[in-house]
């Protein structure tokens, strides 16, 4: 496992631009020695923002989208086209950026295909099978929530063998979501969390300290594990655990 690394920027601005840069660069990087990356992306407000900071860098044309596969950690069940669905809101931006492949961008399932959360999520499990990602991004809440998985709820089980579950009742509606697991996403690379805003500092500094209520505290990367931050979501750590 990793060692947590924490980089901490004077705004959600200066986050959003320094998260995309680097991974633009961590791509165009493992794209020199591999035919195939796969990236899994969060929605959320600042997922949202470093999205659209992909427009600003420049090097993102090296980004090769015949080598690139998208997924998502989670999003809601819901008809297609609603609001609520964290590919509605992302997909424009990543494919606005790096020119997605449609064949090779994997969204979750919608009310309009399956009957239920639970059906969802196992034909997501089908697509991903054997599937590593080599970059996860992930969205902490202020419970320490990543995905969909919230402390409080049955979907957050760190011991299943299950690589996606259905949820039914996530505190923030809508209640009917599909989530990753945290199996899933701890066989990822290179595992980084985003946390903007005060309403995260107390959720970020129990996960940097282990509380094992927290879904945050037990994710992470094979090669590395990084969480980004802006000032107001890092006010509870000491600054030495900080790089700007």
């Amino acid at each position: 496992m990793a060692t947590p690394r924490v980089m901490r920027y004077s705004s959600p601005d200066d986050l959003a631009d320094g998260l995309a840069h680097r991974l633009v660069h961590a791509i165009v990087r493992r794209q020199d020695d591999q035919q195939r990356i796969d990236l899994c992306v969060a929605g959320g407000r600042i997922a949202t923002r470093v999205y659209e900071a992909l427009g600003r860098v420049p090097e993102r044309q090296a980004v090769d989208p015949a080598k690139l596969h998208v997924w998502w950690g989670d999003d809601a069940f819901v008809p297609t086209g609603r609001p609520e669905r964290n590919s509605q809101r992302t997909l424009p931006l990543l494919t606005a950026a790096f020119h997605l492949d449609p064949s090779r961008t994997h969204l979750m399932p919608t009310v309009d295909g399956k009957a239920d959360p639970d059906e969802a999520a196992y034909a997501y499990a089908q697509e991903l099978g054997e599937t590593t990602f080599d970059l996860c991004l992930l969205g902490v809440g202020p419970d320490g929530e990543v995905a969909s998985l919230h402390p409080d709820r049955p979907s957050f089980s760190p011991e299943t063998s299950a690589l996606a579950v259905g949820v039914t009742d996530f505190p923030v509606p809508p209640a009917e979501r599909i989530s990753l697991t945290l199996p899933e996403f701890n066989r990822s690379r290179q595992l980084w969390l985003v946390a903007s805003g005060a309403e995260k500092a107390q959720a970020l500094a129990e996960a940097l300290c282990g509380s094992v209520r927290s879904p945050a505290a037990l994710v992470h990367g094979t090669e590395e594990t990084c969480w980004w931050t802006d000032q107001e979501a890092a006010a509870g750590l000491p600054s030495y655990n900080c790089s700007l």
